[in-house]
C-alpha cells in the first residue's frame, strides 16, 4: 500500500499539538488540596529563580482596588487586614486574577483566594456570601464576596500572601489612605521562607512629590507633605477624569449671596442626565433631608462632590464611578421648587463654591491652579 505523505505529516503534526497542550499549564485549574488549603505554596513560583519582584508604580488606576474602598482598616498582629464597613458592602478583588479558593473554612468563615499573575494571592474571609467560584478569572475591583458580621460589626479580614505564607500588608498599602504604595515589592527565597522588602522607596518617594495630578480619583492619590505647598492644576486634569456635571444647563441660583446657598442649582429638563464630576467612590446614595434624592462621592486630596433633587439614583454606596458616568436623573425630590441639580464642592469637610473648579457658562475646568497646604486651599490662576 502506498503511503501519502500528506497524511502522514498531517497525522504527526495532531500527534505533537496533543503532546504539547497535554502538558500546558492549565492557568484556571488547581488541585484539591490548592482549592481547600488556605495557605499553600504557589507551584513554580520560584522554578526560575530564587527572587522575582512586583512592580507597583506602573499599576494604573484601573489596575488596583482596595477590597473595601470606604471601610476602616486595622492591621491585626497576624498580619490579617481587619476593614470594617457596614453589613452588605461589596468585597473587592484587588488586582486582576483567578479564584483558587472558593469555601467556607471552620475558622474564617467563607472565604475566597486569588491568584493574581503577579506572584501575589489575596485572602478575603468573614464573607456573609462568596460570588465568585474557583476558576473564575476577576478583574480589579470586581465584586467578589458580600461582607460578613460578627459580634454587631460588620467586616473583612484580608490579607496578603507570597508562596502560601502572609505577609506585611502596610509593606504594599498605605493603610490609612487604601492607597498602593508605587513602589518595587523584592520577594526572594530563604530557604523555606520568603522575605519580602520595598526598593526604590526614597527615590520613589521624591518621584511621586515632583508629580503633577492628572485625575482626582482616590486610588491613583499622590503623596505628598501636608506642611508644604500642593498644586493641582485644574487645566491637567486629564479630559476623561473630569465632567460638568449637568452638560447644556444654565444657572438659575448661584453659590452663596443673600441666602447662603450651599452650592449651585443647574438647571435643563426633567429627568436629564446627571454626570460624576470627577473618579470617586461612593459614600452615600439615598433620600436625604431636603437635599431629597442625594449623592455623594469621595476624591483625592479631601475633595467630595454632592448631587441632589434627583428623581432617581443610580449608584450604591461603596460603588467606583468614573467621570462622565451617568449617576442620576434630575429631578425636585426634597426641598425644591423646580426640577434642577444641586451641586456641591467640599474640601476637608468645608463646602467651597464650585465656580473655583467649573467654569459654569464654558462647561469646563477653570483655568487655575489648587494650591493645598495645612489641611487649606487657596487658588492661583494659570
Amino acid at each position: 500500500m502506498k503511503r501519502n505523505p500528506r497524511l502522514h505529516f498531517f497525522l504527526i503534526g495532531i500527534a505533537l499539538f496533543v503532546a504539547i497542550t497535554a502538558f500546558a499549564p492549565a492557568r484556571n485549574q488547581f488541585t484539591a488540596a490548592e482549592q481547600q488549603q488556605i495557605s499553600i505554596a504557589t507551584p513554580g513560583l520560584f522554578d526560575k529563580s530564587d527572587a522575582f519582584t512586583v512592580e507597583f508604580g506602573t499599576v494604573g488606576a484601573g489596575d488596583y482596588s482596595f477590597p473595601l474602598p470606604v471601610g476602616k482598616a486595622e492591621q491585626k498582629t497576624n498580619f490579617f487586614l481587619s476593614i470594617e464597613t457596614k453589613e452588605g458592602d461589596a468585597v473587592k478583588a484587588m488586582f486582576d486574577g483567578v479564584v483558587r479558593l472558593s469555601r467556607h473554612h471552620s475558622d474564617y468563615g467563607n472565604v475566597v483566594v486569588v491568584r493574581h499573575d503577579n506572584g501575589l494571592e489575596t485572602v478575603y474571609a468573614n464573607n456573609a456570601q462568596n460570588l465568585v467560584k474557583v476558576g473564575q478569572s476577576v478583574k480589579a475591583g470586581q465584586t467578589i464576596a458580600i461582607v460578613g458580621g460578627k459580634g454587631g460589626r460588620a467586616y473583612c479580614d484580608f490579607a496578603i500572601m507570597v508562596n502560601g505564607a502572609r505577609i506585611n500588608p502596610s509593606t504594599v498599602i498605605d493603610i490609612k489612605s487604601h492607597r498602593l504604595r508605587k513602589q518595587t515589592l523584592l520577594c526572594k527565597k530563604n530557604g523555606s521562607r520568603v522575605a519580602v522588602s520595598m526598593v526604590g522607596e526614597k527615590e520613589a518617594s521624591a518621584e511621586r512629590k515632583c508629580e503633577t495630578p492628572t485625575s482626582l480619583d482616590p486610588s491613583d492619590e499622590l503623596t505628598y507633605e501636608q506642611s508644604k505647598e500642593f498644586k493641582i492644576d485644574l487645566e491637567k486634569i486629564a479630559c476623561e477624569h473630569w465632567a460638568y456635571p449637568l452638560p447644556g444647563s444654565h444657572v438659575i441660583s448661584p453659590y452663596g449671596g443673600k441666602r447662603k446657598h450651599s452650592g449651585v442649582d443647574i438647571k435643563t429638563c426633567p429627568n436629564d442626565k446627571v454626570l460624576a464630576a470627577f473618579d470617586g467612590v461612593v459614600t452615600l446614595s439615598c433620600a436625604h433631608y431636603g437635599y431629597g434624592n442625594c449623592i455623594t462621592i469621595k476624591h483625592a486630596y479631601g475633595f467630595e462632590t454632592l448631587y441632589s433633587h434627583q428623581s432617581r439614583n443610580f449608584v450604591k454606596v461603596g460603588q467606583k464611578v468614573k467621570a462622565g458616568q451617568v449617576i442620576g436623573l434630575t429631578g425636585r425630590t426634597g426641598r425644591a421648587t423646580t426640577e434642577h441639580l444641586h451641586f456641591e464642592v467640599h474640601f476637608k469637610g468645608r463646602r467651597i463654591d464650585p465656580a473655583v473648579i467649573f467654569n459654569h457658562s464654558s462647561k469646563k475646568l477653570q483655568a487655575s491652579t489648587l494650591v493645598l497646604k495645612n489641611g487649606r486651599m487657596t487658588t492661583q490662576k494659570s
